[in-house]
């Protein structure tokens, strides 16, 4: 398809406010699977089995098939809006263009601290396989927040040097984590002796379904950590080479990965832990793998597991920075932050702003706070989404403007997304509400602060940057 949605000016490395210096278009469909794909896998890999925990094994599969819905809502709305919106900042740039400053503010907030938190479980991830691996060698004791640290460093650095490599990197380690649960599976499904899996005696009488249907409602909470980043891909807008093409395929192939990815995961745990001790697991793949008595397996979903975390964590440190250098592009942060470096042509003041925050997170907080932290900020983003294409469609009917893909049967995805939304946050209410509370709050006062402070210094004319005809009814 053609670029319609690119000037010439950002053809020529300039950036879309007339900047010398823009981000650098080098990234292929390939690279937008591995972003969407990369952030999410490590939900297969540790986190969704809090679920379990909610309302037992059958309550998590019925969560991580709605939440599939849920994403699959969010992947088609994404896949037409940011092929047609194809710059830097994702959702808080359709914000900006389709709604207006405060809600782009609330949303570009929205996908910082999503994506950070989530950075924050990963490298908190990490250090906890590094300590396991540890003692299982005989070095019990090993501080765990030494190689948190380190990983985000790493992968700060990475992403400071390039996006290319990045993502690159990205796709490679993401194969390999995806690969290493469908072995899992090819290896343990059937009767195969020592790795047989146990459905029937693991889920039989109370153990399916220990609390009710409101076992359910409260697992709908962890069943977004299957999915929760997927629409991070819309933040390579900026920098691939064709957004018509690659941003709705890399998204759409990206979800459909992921809905194979966690039945194989939620199939095979099940069948090899009870599960009141899967819903405490910190590595529930390493710990099947452990269960299944197979050696090469627990090498194999070690290195997937450390794998995946990188993934992810890599995946969100490049789409933190990207939001946030944005809304500094914009000035709706500060202007200091929307610099791209001469060489690299990265956004390294924001990446480098972010990782120090990122490390305060997974030193001092739990695994459960950061993903629902996580889930809370994300949630919040998906709510505003089904608003953001009501508008779009209404405002730019498909004949007015070209688009990239066209998403099939709305207003039916946006209304079912939202739907779903308002369940999820009835589900975290019944365990997090204080949380829920809390970030809600915060989220009051900054709108505030940026209401009757931040909003003067806002670059009024990168408000609308789209070569688009004026909105029907204006």
């Amino acid at each position: 398809m053609a670029d319609f949605d690119i000037t010439s000016k950002e053809r020529d490395g300039m950036g879309p406010h007339g900047t010398n210096v823009g981000l650098l278009r080098v990234l292929g469909p390939a690279h937008v699977w591995a972003l969407g794909v990369g952030i999410v896998l490590v939900g297969e890999y540790m986190g969704w089995n809090f679920g379990v925990a909610k309302g037992g094994a059958y309550a998590a599969l019925i969560a991580c098939w709605f939440a599939g819905i849920l994403y699959t809502c969010v992947a088609m709305i994404d896949s037409e809006v940011t092929s047609t919106v194809a710059a830097a900042g994702g959702q808080y740039t359709q914000a900006k263009h389709i709604i207006g400053p405060l809600m782009a503010f609330n949303v570009g907030l929205y996908l910082v601290f999503a994506y950070t938190m989530l950075e924050a479980g990963n490298a908190w991830t990490v250090g906890y396989l590094v300590q396991t691996v540890a003692g299982m060698a005989g070095h019990s004791g090993l501080s765990d927040k030494p190689f948190i640290v380190l990983s985000i460093l790493f992968l700060a650095w990475l992403n400071y040097r390039g996006v290319l490599a990045t993502l690159t990197f990205n796709l490679v380690i993401t194969a390999v984590a995806f690969i290493s649960i469908v072995i899992l599976f090819a290896m343990t499904v059937g009767n195969h002796g020592e790795f047989s899996l146990q459905h029937a005696d693991l889920m039989s009488g109370q153990a399916a379904l220990p609390y009710g249907w409101l076992g359910v409602l409260a697992a709908m909470h962890f069943g977004l950590w299957y999915y929760l980043g997927i629409e991070g891909t819309t933040q390579a807008a900026e920098e691939v080479r064709s957004p018509a093409r690659a941003l709705p395929f890399g998204t759409l192939a990206g979800i459909m990965t992921l809905i194979i990815a966690a039945t194989l995961t939620w199939w095979v745990c099940v069948g090899l832990m009870p599960w009141e001790y899967l819903g405490i697991s910190g590595v529930p793949l390493f710990d099947a793998a452990r269960m299944s008595g197979s050696q090469f397996l627990v090498v194999l979903l070690g290195i997937g597991t450390l794998f995946a975390t990188l993934a992810s964590a890599n995946g969100c440190i490049n789409d933190a920075s990207r939001a946030w250098f944005a809304m500094g592009r914009d000035r709706y942060l500060p202007g200091w932050f929307g610099a791209v470096h001469p060489t690299y042509r990265t956004p390294y003041r924001s990446i480098i702003f972010l990782v120090p925050i990122a490390c305060l997170f997974a030193t001092q907080l739990p695994l459960d706070q950061l993903v629902t932290f996580s889930i809370l900020s994300g949630l919040l983003e998906y709510t505003f989404m089904p608003l953001n294409m009501i508008l779009f469609r209404r405002k730019w009917p498909l004949d007015t403007i070209k688009r990239g893909y066209e998403h099939p049967f709305h207003p039916l995805p946006a209304l079912v997304l939202l739907a779903l939304c308002a369940v999820t946050f009835f589900a975290v209410f019944l365990g997090y509400g204080t949380q829920l509370v809390a970030m809600i709050v915060f989220y009051i006062v900054v709108s505030l602060w940026f209401h009757f402070w931040r909003y003067r210094f806002v670059n009024r004319g990168a408000q609308f940057t789209m070569p688009w005809p004026r909105p029907k009814g204006y």
